[in-house]
């Protein structure tokens, strides 16, 4: 199987969850946090409902650096209402999904950087950082999402198997 081929449909199945996840995200709590050590609610979801953009980054670009001063935009705006969310999450997976569709596998197997403090905190192949720094830092945060969900009353989807309030 070509990469793009098994990116794309991990990018449809990815979006697909995030999608039952963050209509869920109660309005009004965006300040919301289970400690102080967690982040807000309202960026937790804005982060979710955008990460996928995160795929059009890796392959147009070989690094972000977070030092840089042109990587602020790289953080997600809080949005207010569910729509918002859904809006961003449209939006991150059709950028996404241009992109790998316009790559190639010989770029998805050339080197992505991410640096910070005057340092490359990982670097691997485009196709490796896509499934670990997206992929699976999504499925992540999407978990820490599901815990606000239920501490806030609304109901948790069925992920990748059922929930307690969802079958599959």
């Amino acid at each position: 199987m070509e990469l793009k081929t098994y990116l794309l449909a991990q990018l449809e199945s990815e979006a697909a969850i995030t999608r039952k996840a963050v209509a869920r995200v109660p309005e009004g709590h965006n300040d919301f946090r289970p400690h102080p050590k967690s982040m807000p609610l309202g960026y937790l979801a804005a982060l979710c409902a955008s990460m996928l953009g995160w795929i059009t980054l890796m392959v147009e670009r070989d690094e972000l650096n977070l030092d840089d001063p042109n990587s602020a935009g790289f953080r997600p705006t809080v949005a207010e209402k569910n729509e918002e969310l859904l809006a961003m999450l449209e939006s991150a997976e059709a950028a996404a999904r241009r992109s790998l569709q316009s790559t190639t596998e010989e770029h998805l197997r050339t080197r992505w950087a991410f640096k910070m403090g005057g340092r490359a905190v990982s670097e691997d192949e485009r196709y490796k950082m896509i499934a670990n720094g997206v992929f699976s830092h999504l499925a992540h945060h999407r978990g820490q999402l599901s815990v606000y969900l239920r501490l806030k009353e609304a109901k948790v989807p069925a992920m990748y198997g059922p929930s307690a309030d969802e079958a599959f």
